[in-house]
């Protein structure tokens, strides 16, 4: 099962206050509670973290859309490379009091626009995404021979995420003989504030990190730097949970189109999304990729909860009879796409 790659590392508990000046064995007995206190919160914390990963197995219609919490170490156990230790972004204003969190994501009196803090955390880049596992383990089976048409296949290849929050799919890219990577997210992302270089430090090997930028990229935002030395640079491009928001659709779009190359035959955009915002976002996606220059090479529904070593698959239908929320958190759509050729 696609899930079980996922594993929450133990918690750390919180540090204590430094108690080595005070007279020794004075209370030797309050020193004992709170060891024995502090070791079963962090007991009670692992059994919600292995409760959390059996879910899929005991709910099997309703997988979980993303892992971890913010700030959360995770072990991404891959046959391939071992395992790797994934650090999930923090949120934007995270604090241990709940009231300062609250303060710290509020409007200004009188503001109609969110508040920075508020707008980051609109990213959603405070977790691992399930898409972006199904990615990465496709880069790994690719790279281990264990996929039959190479469609996954980053040997040799440039290859650009967008919106990458915790950047699993870049790190296996690298991993899997990529010749560049850039991993990319908003520019207010919190996974931009150090969780990314975490990560790739943490995974990949020192000789190979020259290969992997991190770079801020706004999507639809193609003047700045970055983009304007890069345009037609990448022949991979991921996007892993990212159609949430159906007024950026045009902007991720010209972004793709931006950095493909202008050969269609150069370039693809992995897209893999699950249907916890509803399928009907999903499928006007793919209506705008169509009508601004993008075409579908092959598209279908991936079970991610399936149990069998091979994938569970079903045709893609941009509407589904019967689909709810009670049944819809299994499946998520996987397309490959490529520059629109002129009939």
């Amino acid at each position: 099962m696609l899930h079980s790659r996922i594993r929450p590392l133990p918690r750390r508990s919180k540090p204590q206050p430094d108690n080595s000046r005070r007279e020794p064995d004075v209370y030797p007995a309050a020193d004992s509670l709170k060891a024995e206190a502090a070791e079963e919160e962090e007991v009670e914390e692992e059994v919600e973290d292995l409760f959390a990963s059996f879910l899929p197995h005991l709910l099997p219609d309703d997988a979980p859309s993303f892992h971890g919490d913010p700030g959360q170490l995770l072990q991404y156990v891959s046959p391939l490379y071992g395992n790797l230790e994934i650090l999930v972004p923090s949120y934007p204003g995270q604090s241990d009091s709940r009231n300062e969190e609250i303060a710290a994501g509020q409007r200004a009196p009188g503001d109609d626009k969110p508040s920075p803090i508020e707008a980051g955390r609109r990213l959603f880049a405070h977790f691992l995404w399930s898409a972006a596992l199904v990615v990465a383990e496709g880069v790994e089976n690719a790279a281990a021979k264990k996929s039959g048409n190479g469609m996954w296949d980053v040997d040799g290849q440039t290859v650009l995420e967008l919106g990458a929050g915790a950047g699993l799919p870049s790190i296996i890219s690298a991993l899997s003989g990529a010749s560049k990577v850039a991993i990319t997210d908003h520019p207010s992302s919190p996974a931009l504030a150090g969780t990314i270089e975490c990560n790739i430090a943490r995974n990949i090997p020192t000789e190979k990190q020259p290969i992997v930028s991190v770079q801020p990229h706004e999507w639809g935002v193609l003047d700045d730097g970055f983009s304007q030395a890069h345009r037609g640079a990448f022949s991979r491009i991921i996007a892993a949970d990212c159609l949430w928001m159906p007024e950026q659709h045009e902007n991720l779009v010209r972004t793709a189109l931006w950095f493909l190359p202008e050969d269609p035959s150069k370039g693809r955009v992995w897209v893999v999304a699950g249907f916890h915002t509803g399928r009907a976002i999903v499928a006007a996606f793919f209506e705008t990729a169509a009508r601004l220059g993008l075409a579908v090479e092959s598209i279908y529904e991936r079970d991610v909860n399936a149990s069998s070593d091979e994938e569970v698959r079903r045709d893609w239908t941009p509407a589904r009879e019967g689909e709810g929320v009670h049944n819809r958190g299994r499946w998520c759509v996987v397309a490959i796409l490529k520059r629109a050729t002129c009939t």
